[in-house]
């Protein structure tokens, strides 16, 4: 009986994260095709550090137990992602200059762009797993974990640094790749504010979600 227990106790991980995984597969497969069939090669680039990411992702779980949801809003940045640079642009919907695909159509013109809807989701959301990754490893020190000012801090500022991390990854793509939709140095500032955006809503909403 004991055996029984620890089997089902060890397929239960597994389980929760089956559907997202086979959501997140379905649309990267679909990704790769696209970006091959068009001659995309940034974005050949971008599926690259995808997977990257994607076993990041599930060796983080697998050390923290991060919840489904976060697993899910992980996928859906992914998929926000791959459309943004594959999907072209609505006929008629204002874009900035550069290639007609989702990340370059304003939702308000000269307002707000789809790439910074996305920017500030996933960082949020990166912000979100900070918090999941220290509070696991503090209550495997033994420690009690609230959600104060100063350990949020930490989290805000390490969302903030994953979103440099990602500037400098499309630096390199401007470096190594012909033509790019990376877009200049206005749109790394403006990338880097809506970063800060969304880790400071994740970190607002967990300190009064969790408090």
């Amino acid at each position: 009986m004991h055996e029984s227990h620890s089997d089902s106790h060890s397929a239960g991980p597994a389980a929760s994260i089956l559907p997202v995984a086979l959501f997140t597969a379905a649309y990267m497969a679909a990704a790769v095709w696209g970006a091959f069939a068009s001659g995309n090669s940034e974005f050949v680039f971008y599926i690259i550090i995808m997977v990257v990411l994607i076993a990041v992702v599930w060796t983080v779980h697998a050390r923290v137990a991060l919840t489904a949801a976060t697993l899910w809003a992980l996928s859906a940045w992914g998929l926000l992602h791959m459309a943004g640079g594959l999907v072209p642009a609505p006929q008629g919907w204002p874009t900035n200059e550069g290639a007609s695909v989702l990340y370059s159509v304003w939702l308000i013109p000269e307002r707000l762009k789809y790439d910074q809807v996305v920017h500030a989701f996933g960082f949020g959301v990166t912000t979100w797993v900070c918090w999941q990754g220290l509070k696991a490893a503090m209550v495997a020190d033994g420690r009690e974990v609230a959600p104060t000012f100063g350990l949020l801090l930490l989290c805000w500022a390490a969302g903030l640094g994953f979103g440099a991390l990602n500037e400098i990854v499309e630096f390199v793509a401007v470096l190594t790749i012909p033509e790019t939709n990376v877009g200049g140095y206005r749109n790394t500032g403006w990338d880097l504010v809506s970063n800060a955006v969304g880790a400071t809503v994740a970190a607002v909403a967990i300190r009064f979600g969790e408090s």
